[in-house]
């Protein structure tokens, strides 16, 4: 099947929303300091540009690329330049600036109210790397020139620390910058893009996550075997180097991180076997998965009933899109390297269904939970998962009214996310037995089905989901 070219930018209504007020507030005479951060290709400057296109505004977007001081000062003179703002003819003309100070304060020159000026520093992070001053700097042109000046000063980084430091107490811009965080698109817009129905969107999201990047290599009208047998098959597609490129920028030089993601993301759930993997001591685990959680990369789960449970947590890694990696591509890059993709093109044929059923299991969890509060599940107000030591006893879902712990579960369920099969009756039936075994579940606690293919005739639940009631509360 051919692929249909992506020519609209779908999404992202609430961060344009957000950054289309800032520039409501320069035209009122109000500059705005705005810090966006996120992971790498969730789609950060391709937002920002979408903005100063819509906002037709004047503009200056400069990239940092790491390089030494003077060479970035220089370079940066070149985007001011090269753009569209009012300095930008003062540059061509000859002006220059011997310091940052100076060359931010450039920027400001020519704009109004009627068109006040974009300024943009991309890789903001690799900035404060070369120029450790350039906070303090901006604080000073800020307070100086930009705050009474018709401005949008948009500040784009990947490195979380360091975004987030920005608006910490303490540091030069404190109380002037706002932070905006851009996460991955939501299965939704996904499906919007490639044009897919609920359930077929579902399981792109299962491969791709929310990452626009992706999205667009896959193209709209294709099916998942047709990307994943070109994605799968060219070492240099975004589906096989996206991943390692953002390990690598995230943990450069940290190997037992490493091991341990690569052993959380073969399905090592467990402490125990996550230390039998990855053949790390304790202590050593323990470090990487507090600095793996710390940086939002793995999801430290512990079982949700009303029952107070600390122990016995799961870890999980918490993208899809590097979930699907590190399961699939990840141990076979060498293989695709070489030329022979289709074997792992074969590998995720054969085993995706079961992939794809516990990689489904936190996005139906976060669906649900944003339908609530809704009198269909009862006091419900959060969602979780319950097992006990042994692992012989798992609950998908589980509906309580409090966190951590419940005073009241109102619900539980079962997920049955099957290639042509329905949620058959004895599903519901060992759902119903679940109740005694999860700690304060009622006799009459409501029974919730989610099916990927439907449901038999027969089936008693008390509230039934499938793929279009998962995509549609993410609208």
């Amino acid at each position: 099947m051919a692929t249909r070219p992506i020519d609209a930018f779908i999404g992202r209504e609430e961060e344009l929303g957000r950054l289309q007020r800032a520039l409501v507030g320069a035209r009122s005479g109000h500059a705005a300091l705005i810090a966006i951060r996120g992971r790498r290709r969730v789609g950060k400057s391709r937002l920002v540009e979408e903005f100063i296109e819509r906002s037709g505004c004047p503009s200056v977007f400069y990239t940092a690329v790491l390089g030494p001081g003077p060479e970035e000062l220089a370079r940066f003179l070149e985007a001011v330049a090269v753009s569209d703002a009012p300095a930008g003819d003062e540059v061509r003309r000859g002006a220059t600036a011997n310091s940052w100070g100076a060359a931010l304060a450039l920027t400001a020159r020519g704009a109004t109210r009627r068109m006040p000026v974009i300024l943009v520093i991309d890789e903001f992070p690799y900035l404060v790397e070369r120029e450790p001053t350039i906070e303090a700097t901006l604080q000073m042109v800020w307070d100086r020139t930009f705050e009474r000046r018709p401005l949008v000063v948009v500040l784009i980084g990947s490195d979380r620390a360091t975004m987030e430091a920005l608006t910490e107490e303490r540091r030069p811009l404190y109380d002037r910058a706002r932070e905006m965080v851009v996460k991955p698109l939501d299965v939704s817009t996904i499906g919007q893009i490639l044009d897919l129905s609920a359930a077929h969107a579902l399981d792109a999201y299962a491969v791709i996550g929310g990452f626009p990047v992706l999205a667009l290599e896959w193209g709209r009208g294709r099916s998942r075997a047709e990307y994943l047998h070109d994605a799968l098959t060219d070492p240099s597609s975004f589906l096989v180097v996206s991943a390692e490129r953002a390990l690598a920028a995230e943990f450069p030089f940290d190997a037992n991180a490493r091991a341990v993601l690569s052993a959380v993301g073969s399905d090592a759930r467990a402490h125990k076997t996550i230390l039998s993997r990855s053949g790390l001591s304790t202590t050593s685990l323990d470090r990487a998965l507090q600095l793996l959680t710390e940086r939002g990369v793995v999801e430290r789960r512990t079982p949700y009933s009303a029952r107070a449970s600390t122990k016995n947590p799961r870890y999980a890694v918490a993208d899809p899109y590097m979930r699907f990696w590190l399961r699939f591509i990840g141990p076979s890059t060498d293989i695709i390297d070489r030329g022979r993709g289709r074997i792992v093109v074969d590998t995720v044929r054969r085993d995706f269904s079961t992939f794809r059923g516990r990689s489904i299991e936190p996005v139906i969890r976060e669906a649900v939970e944003r339908t609530l509060p809704d009198e269909r599940f009862g006091s419900a107000r959060y969602v979780g998962g319950y097992w006990n030591r042994t692992g012989d006893i798992e609950v998908d879902l589980v509906g309580g009214d409090d966190v951590p712990v419940a005073n009241t579960v109102s619900f539980i369920g079962s997920i049955k996310w099957r290639d042509d099969e329905t949620f058959h009756r004895a599903d519901a039936g060992k759902l119903a037995g679940r109740r005694a075994e999860v700690p304060g579940v009622a006799d009459d606690a409501l029974l919730v089905g989610v099916s990927r293919e439907g449901f038999d005739d027969d089936v008693q639940l008390d509230v039934k989901l499938g793929p279009d009631d998962i995509v549609s509360v993410q609208c």
